[in-house]
């Protein structure tokens, strides 16, 4: 079996804005499954911080996890109207939505999530589908 090239040098160096692609994609998931509300925050900071400035890999991820964060906002408010809809919190309906929502909405946007940081570790753009173009 022969083996395998050298890499060089240009194959190994991150492309511009990595970092920050990554640093986006990673907060975005924190704020889903570990942090809500507080990575979300660090995200609007970034976003707001950084917008301007950052290479269009970074300002491609940072817009697209900020969007999609909104979205993911705006489907936990709608969840929480149905459910006072449907009865409130003591009725039956309650555990129907919720578990509805956390297995549609919210997995598929944990896995929207993933997707985004592994094209941001290998240095590549990313449109979240459906929800990526909130902001202009």
């Amino acid at each position: 079996m022969p083996a395998s090239p050298e890499p060089s040098a240009s194959d190994e160096a991150p492309s511009p804005g990595q970092g920050l692609a990554v640093a986006a994609e990673s907060l975005y998931l924190i704020n889903l499954l570990l942090l809500p509300g507080l990575a979300f925050l660090a995200l609007l900071w970034l976003y707001f911080r950084r917008r301007d400035a950052a290479p269009p890999l970074a300002r491609g991820h940072l817009r697209q996890t900020l969007s999609a964060s909104l979205w993911a906002g705006a489907l936990l408010v709608i969840a929480n109207l149905l459910i006072v809809a449907l009865g409130g919190y003591d009725s039956g309906w309650t555990w129907v939505v919720v578990i509805l929502y956390f297995t549609t909405a919210h997995t598929t946007l944990v896995v929207f999530g993933i997707l985004g940081l592994a094209r941001a570790l290998a240095g590549q753009p990313f449109r979240y589908p459906l929800v990526g173009n909130l902001l202009p």
